[in-house]
């Protein structure tokens, strides 16, 4: 923005690559409750109802794509996989790539203080513009929208545990039941050639999973795997 509180919508359209139908989705979105209060005559609507549907909007998506990307990982791990992706300091970088900041409709206070630059605004933001995109055009216009600007968090952001179970399997062990698993080779039979073997893994003595794998690290990943089913439901008690 060029000082004026008049954002160039074209710039902000060619950013995101999507056109607005009804640009006063776009203009809300970017309309902070602190500029709506101070120009009550301008009729301004801020964008915290945007910002409330675009949170719903992008969880949903992400959890599409992440369940899309790792068709084993249990729901839980997938939760704080997204839970990753969407707090804060991530959104926030990803309205800083967009220059949301300088798009933004605030008011005096809120410019005084750095409005421009502060996270939790510039996420609020953010969200709000992807709820104005679904309600101007349609889920698949959000989905591809937030696939394009999560990309790179999905490729090479994401926790390197996402797909290691026993990595997962011991942090959730030691977090909620201050405990280590226990893996077990049960038996391994076959030629050398195509050798399976059976793994257990046990959390105070107790069997919480079993795997099968051609090599000893495949078995516990899907012990350690079943084992996570089983836990995460009833909340880390071992039944």
């Amino acid at each position: 923005m060029n000082g004026t509180q008049d954002p160039d919508l074209n710039k902000i359209q060619k950013s995101i690559r999507y056109s607005f139908k009804t640009l006063s989705l776009l203009k809300q979105a970017l309309t902070h409750r602190s500029y709506a209060n101070e120009h009550p005559e301008e009729d301004s609507r801020h964008n915290e109802r945007l910002e409330f549907l675009g949170d719903a909007v992008l969880n949903l998506v992400l959890s599409d794509l992440l369940l899309k990307k790792f068709p084993d990982l249990s729901e839980g791990a997938i939760s704080r996989i997204r839970a990753g992706l969407v707090n804060e300091k991530k959104l926030a970088q990803i309205a800083g790539v967009l220059e949301l900041g300088s798009y933004l409709m605030i008011g005096r206070g809120e410019e005084l203080t750095e409005g421009r630059q502060k996270p939790s605004l510039l996420g609020d933001t953010l969200e709000a513009l992807l709820g104005a995109v679904f309600l101007d055009g349609g889920f698949k216009s959000a989905s591809r929208i937030i696939s394009r600007l999560f990309r790179s968090q999905l490729e090479t952001d994401l926790p390197k545990s996402a797909g290691d179970y026993k990595t997962t399997l011991q942090e959730y062990c030691q977090g909620k039941l201050k405990q280590v698993p226990i893996y077990h080779l049960v038996k391994e039979e076959g030629p050398d050639h195509k050798k399976v073997f059976l793994v257990q893994v046990k959390i105070s003595d107790q069997a919480v999973g079993t795997g099968e794998g051609k090599t000893k690290k495949e078995a516990q990943q899907k012990a350690a795997q079943k084992a996570l089913l089983h836990l995460e439901p009833n909340e880390g008690k071992i039944l």
